[in-house]
């Protein structure tokens, strides 16, 4: 791995510009940045994030990288970690990563170079080695929604495929065999999880179902909307629907009462997250609870702990799902 003195050397120039460089400071003349950028790129060189927040003192702020904020599953992320900070005298920065791995890179370095003390990232795009990489550097650094190996304790992260096996699961339970997937179009680990969970179920009770019986979509009403019109275009013979998330069940849900088809009358549903909208569409969405409040707590509560060095558990925390029973399904007549 590059280190600065192999910077100043292929710069031609000092390993005191190369920090001047880094740290924007205005003593670096526009042809040392030149050349100093150049070698970094060339080298692949990334400088330290802790170097760079401490060229000053922290800013008592605790970066969160989301998706996209507007999403009602992260507002709720951020409320949780911006609740937490409060609490401790702290404010947050926000970036959004729209689970593009180059957009999440520019969040993160955005946010270290506004010197946020602690990070809660929730990254898809990114690989596991560079969050890695980024909490070697980050002492204070905590990965929400996703667990990796090697940094294991500070990763806070649920049970997809668990919660999708027990969606589905309550719906064999209920006398359904012909269970359709509405899943997420973004190529991202919770998917793949989900339609784990889901086909494994149906495994487990003897259930072989066509690839045509899983529908893709954004995963907002819109994509659940696109993906159950698909579903009826085919003509299958589904009696129930296993939803990636409640927005995307909802939708389809819409798309039933357009075609005059009831839920749970004709069809069952069942969704994951356990958001408002669940409670609040009719009938009442049956779901699978994911505590994303709770642990974005758990994870500004471990990046303020592990920012200031205090002790923390070498476990990983991961959640596990529950299901909620409301009203969109019913026993299969």
């Amino acid at each position: 791995m590059a280190t600065i003195k192999d910077v100043a050397k292929l710069a031609g120039v000092s390993v005191a510009t190369v920090s001047r460089v880094i740290n924007n400071s205005p003593k670096a003349s526009k042809a040392s940045v030149q050349s100093v950028t150049t070698a970094m790129k060339s080298l692949g060189y990334r400088p330290n994030a802790n170097a760079r927040a401490l060229v000053s003192q922290s800013t008592n702020t605790i970066g969160v990288l989301v998706s996209d904020v507007a999403d009602p599953f992260f507002g709720s992320l951020v409320g949780a970690v911006d609740k937490v900070a409060r609490e401790n005298g702290k404010h947050i920065l926000i970036g959004n990563g729209y689970h593009d791995r180059e957009q999440e890179r520019q969040a993160i370095e955005l946010l270290i170079n506004s010197r946020c003390e602690s990070l809660v990232i929730h990254a898809k795009g990114l690989t596991d080695e560079e969050l890695i990489d980024y909490a070697n550097e980050v002492k204070g650094l905590v990965v929400i929604n996703r667990h990796i190996d090697a940094i294991s304790s500070r990763c806070i992260s649920l049970d997809n495929y668990k919660g999708a096996y027990l969606a589905t699961e309550y719906l064999l339970k209920q006398g359904h065999t012909q269970i359709a997937c509405i899943a997420s179009s973004h190529a991202i680990s919770d998917t793949e999880e989900r339609i784990n969970g889901y086909k494994d179920a149906l495994t487990d009770y003897n259930q072989v179902l066509p690839e045509h019986y899983t529908e893709f979509g954004n995963p907002n009403n819109h994509g659940g909307e696109a993906a159950m019109t698909n579903l009826l275009a085919k003509s299958l013979s589904i009696t129930a629907v296993v939803a990636y998330n409640d927005y995307m069940a909802a939708g389809a849900m819409s798309i039933l009462d357009e075609n005059h088809l009831s839920t749970p009358e004709d069809i069952s549903i069942i969704g994951f997250d356990d958001g408002l909208i669940a409670r609040y569409v009719k009938p009442r969405l049956t779901t699978i609870r994911y505590p994303v409040e709770l642990m974005a707590e758990k994870a500004t509560e471990l990046a303020l702990r592990l920012a200031s060095d205090a002790p923390i558990s070498e476990h990983p925390l991961r959640f596990s799902p529950t299901l909620v029973k409301r009203d969109s399904v019913s026993p299969l007549k």
